[in-house]
């Protein structure tokens, strides 16, 4: 798999944690932020649909 095949980071370079340890940039947990690199692209789509919905619970 070349890496423009690769599912891309959400990291938006604003890297902060809040009190439950998920970014407040991209909305990713330590855990998921540290194994980015390592995760299938079936595992990355995983995080993103995690990051959409922690989006929406941000965003009431």
């Amino acid at each position: 798999m070349s890496v423009r095949d690769k599912v891309r980071s959400p990291c938006v370079s604003v890297c902060a944690l809040d009190e439950n340890d998920e970014c407040i940039g991209c909305q990713r947990t330590v855990d998921e932020i540290t194994r980015w690199s390592q995760m299938s692209n079936d595992e990355r789509l995983e995080v993103l649909k995690k990051v959409a919905e922690r989006e929406q619970r941000v965003a009431l």
